[in-house]
């Protein structure tokens, strides 16, 4: 369901949603900038994406399709690889940034809806659910090694440099592949089954 439809249904349900996962995606991406930085590269921190305010963040069409068809993207972080001191590390820990940033929220807000007690449950506890939910999604689909996903960069980075070449010619199509993909719900097997991974990591049962 795209987020227009649940703004017209379900007001309440729409902003308990929205908040999470704004926050979620702005938080991948500068962990993404933020890794990049302190391994060399100011180019994120140059341009303003070390920052949580969501306009810098925004893509206009990812929003589009977030509000039309539930699934949406944020502009990535400006990495330039060269400038890491390490480029092949580089490219796997910046980016696996993302994802473990996803991952990190996903566990403490598990343990907070863990340790509150359930006569302070309310509405707002739905959000934090939410927030559980949306990390751990986030998460699992950019795992997926199909560019422009970070598990394709993260896989590139283990690559020999002649298969990074051919690898990395994929990613022009990437975005109109997993889209396809996702519409027609190939991936959904694979993205439930890196969830169940990430659940059975942070501790849901």
């Amino acid at each position: 369901m795209g987020l227009l439809k649940l703004l017209t249904q379900d007001p309440l349900a729409f902003v308990l949603l929205v908040i999470p996962l704004l926050f979620s995606v702005i938080i991948h991406e500068v962990a993404h900038g933020w890794v990049a930085y302190r391994m060399g590269d100011p180019t994120a921190k140059e341009m303003g994406r070390l920052t949580l305010n969501p306009l810098k963040h925004l893509d206009p069409l990812g929003t589009l399709m977030l509000f039309l068809v539930g699934f949406g993207w944020a502009k990535p972080v400006p990495v330039n690889f060269y400038n890491l001191r390490d480029r092949r590390k580089g490219l796997i820990l910046v980016s696996s940034a993302g994802i473990v940033a996803n991952i990190i929220l996903a566990f403490l807000f598990e343990m907070l809806l863990k340790v509150i007690p359930l006569r302070y449950a309310g509405t707002w506890m739905i959000a934090i659910y939410f927030m559980v939910q949306i990390n751990i999604t986030l998460a699992a689909l950019n795992l997926i090694p199909l560019p422009p996903l970070d598990g394709s960069k993260i896989l590139l980075g283990l690559f020999p440099a002649q298969m990074q070449e051919v690898y990395g010619r994929l990613g022009s199509n990437g975005l109109i592949i997993i889209l396809l993909l996702l519409f027609t719900g190939i991936l959904n097997p694979v993205i439930g089954f890196i969830r169940h991974l990430i659940e059975l990591l942070i501790g849901i049962r």
